[in-house]
């Protein structure tokens, strides 16, 4: 199977949009009623994945999207989703929403950015100085609208960034949430004013 084009990475990555509506219902309702749609959610793919690796069925469009890692084991979205659920659970409402965000807008710009401007490599895994430093600026700036805390916001964006970069075999739609948000936390606990 081909690597993924440009413009399947861009459908790819236009499904990460969806986070949005995990922020909305948080921002509407609660705590509880975001829980409850991602745990819903989770059956619902779960068992789309049951399907496609336990029964061999092909599902239209969705085939085209995975990677090559993903054939033969679980799509991205599984793990997105339980880093979404890790976040809304533990972590305060806004360290949960710039979790999920940076999840969501700086993984689509490292992707985007290091897939078409990207030349320098800087890890064996094929990431890109481009990608990386894309995804450090929107991860900034979505922890200083959310978090106020400029040093914290910082330290997040990197550790964000850092995961989506070095991290190979662990998931990064999984690893960024729970690294990021459970950095804000220790830091916001630490450091309380700062």
């Amino acid at each position: 199977m081909a690597p993924i084009s440009f413009a399947n990475e861009i459908m790819r990555k236009g499904i990460h949009l969806t986070s949005i509506i995990i922020i909305l219902v948080y921002a509407l309702f609660d705590k509880q009623a975001t829980q409850l749609l991602l745990i819903a959610y989770l059956v619902i793919i779960l068992g789309i994945e049951h399907l496609r690796l336990d029964r061999g069925i092909r599902l239209p469009v969705l085939h085209v999207l995975l990677r090559r890692k993903e054939l033969a084991g679980m799509g991205s979205y599984v793990y997105f989703t339980l880093g979404a659920l890790v976040a809304v659970s533990v972590f305060s409402k806004d360290v949960a929403f710039a979790a999920i965000l940076m999840t969501t807008f700086g993984d689509m710009t490292a992707a985007l950015i290091g897939k078409r401007y990207g030349r320098t490599r800087i890890f064996s895994n094929g990431k890109s100085l481009e990608g990386s430093v894309a995804e450090f600026v929107v991860n900034l700036l979505i922890a200083l609208i959310l978090l106020g805390n400029p040093a914290i916001a910082f330290f997040m964006a990197f550790v964000a960034t850092y995961v989506e970069t070095t991290f190979v075999k662990i998931d990064d739609n999984l690893a960024i949430p729970v690294f990021s948000g459970a950095f804000a936390e220790m830091a916001f606990l630490i450091m309380p004013h700062l």
